[in-house]
């Protein structure tokens, strides 16, 4: 398997990772595995570090960092919310407002790696908040342009799921069999040595399901 490679240069590389890899090194085929092998085909020296990660179901946009200070860059700029991420998802059901933004305070549980929305701060407990818009709704379906406000573990899918809202093909949240129907389509940060502002952009593939359906 190969990887879409939307930029790269000497410090970075800006891919799209499919459903069913995952985003760091494991056992088994990985995003870093294909992207060593890449540096390697291409007879660089390079090694990819990952900054940030999307969840093995999850297919989308991503960058990774060919060098330590770079990786410690992007690393900042997540830290401080710097690095803005936006998803489509398809949901079940339609929100009552067509745009707005929804604030949780989510526990994860660490062991079942599986968050939950609670009522109340405690330990473990951390707020997220993402902002949406409805752009497409169709057979009891609705698809969502979502901005993250903060790094939790599965927000989206979380905080539609607490709303009988669940993401089409989420098994973890109620969402049924199939195909997690959830796509990191842009990535913005500022590039962690000229400074300069970037933004990268793909699509799902809109001839399969649920995307078809919009």
């Amino acid at each position: 398997m190969k990887t879409k490679i939307l930029f790269e240069d000497k410090d970075i590389i800006v891919c799209v990772k499919p459903s069913g890899i995952i985003s760091q090194s494991g056992e088994g085929e990985s995003m870093i595995s294909l992207l060593n092998k890449h540096f390697l085909e291409n007879v660089e020296k390079s090694q990819a570090y990952p900054v940030h990660r999307l969840d093995r179901e999850t297919a989308g946009v991503m960058v990774y960092a060919k060098n330590s200070k770079s990786a410690a860059a992007l690393s900042r700029q997540i830290e401080q919310n710097a690095v803005k991420k936006h998803y489509y998802a398809v949901v079940k059901g339609a929100p009552e407002e067509k745009c707005g933004v929804l604030k949780d305070l989510l526990f994860r549980d660490k062991q079942k790696n599986k968050s939950y929305t609670v009522k109340r701060m405690r330990k473990g407990v951390r707020e997220a908040s993402l902002q949406y818009e409805v752009i497409g709704e169709n057979g009891g379906f609705s698809m969502l342009d979502i901005l993250l406000h903060t790094g939790r573990t599965h927000p989206i899918r979380v905080q539609f799921s607490s709303r009988k809202m669940p993401l089409y093909g989420d098994g973890r949240y109620g969402g049924g069999g199939g195909n997690l129907a959830l796509f990191a389509h842009t990535l913005e940060f500022s590039h962690p040595v000229s400074g300069e502002k970037l933004a990268f952009s793909d699509k799902p593939d809109m001839s399969a399901e649920p995307w078809n359906m919009f």
